[in-house]
């Protein structure tokens, strides 16, 4: 046991007896990180308001048995204006609740980090693409190793006529692969999807206000079916 350095990405909190705090961060060397803030429920406590949820923070740790206790944290990031607008705290929420999800205790997860971190910078940007966050759930397909088949049918490998979408199968289907579960794509929303895929999220392609709801619809659906779960925080917008 003894100090060691970290940083990460605050992704919750919870009280911790009458004073402190348990804070959930996401590690690029250690994964998901259940640490001790002590004292940091009182009034004057020095550290502030630098543990919230989406800052990126440096700390020092004191390594426990059960939890490490933070001794110093100073912000990396604190995504200002992402945090003054109550659309994009959604999606941030989104963003963390689904690293919280995907993250191991004790296991390096520097793809992850990497890929919230940009989330977080795409939303505190001036004008963030209204697709960031159906972007960021169908790269963190990939990162959890399901990407989902956008350019070639997910049965055969055909690349033309890809007019259907199926979450067991792992992605769009052909006409003639079409099975039970697959849902129809309107026309263009597969290019469109394609797109978000790959692009960096500070660069995505030009908004299409008419792919948008069903793009979010078909990325989160496809998301929630492999991790199992319901992501919660995308509820409040009924997609």
């Amino acid at each position: 046991m003894g100090l060691r350095h970290d940083q990460g990405i605050v992704l919750r909190g919870y009280p911790f007896g009458e004073a402190d705090r348990v804070v959930v961060l996401l590690s690029p060397n250690h994964g998901k990180l259940r640490t001790v803030a002590k004292g940091v429920r009182k009034t004057k406590s020095r550290f502030g308001g630098r543990l919230e949820p989406f800052s990126h923070v440096d700390l020092v740790l004191y390594e426990g048995r059960n939890l490490d206790t933070i001794t110093q944290v100073s912000l990396v990031e604190p995504f200002h204006r992402l945090r003054a607008d109550l659309d994009r705290v959604i999606s941030a929420g989104t963003m963390v609740e689904v690293a919280d999800a995907v993250a191991q205790e004790n296991e390096p997860t520097l793809r992850l980090f990497l890929l919230l971190h940009r989330g977080l910078k795409a939303l505190d940007a001036e004008d963030p693409h209204p697709d960031v966050v159906t972007s960021f759930l169908l790269k963190a397909a990939g990162v959890v190793g399901v990407a989902p088949a956008l350019d070639s049918c997910a049965s055969c490998g055909r690349e033309e006529d890809l007019v259907r979408f199926n979450f067991a199968e792992g992605g769009v289907q052909c006409e003639s692969c079409r099975t039970s579960g697959s849902y129809a794509l309107r026309f263009g929303l597969t290019d469109y999807l394609a797109e978000l895929a790959v692009a960096d999220l500070g660069a995505l392609p030009p908004f299409d206000q008419s792919m948008s709801r069903d793009a979010m619809g078909v990325a989160r659906r496809f998301l929630e079916y492999h991790l199992e779960r319901r992501l919660e925080s995308l509820a409040v917008l009924d997609v």
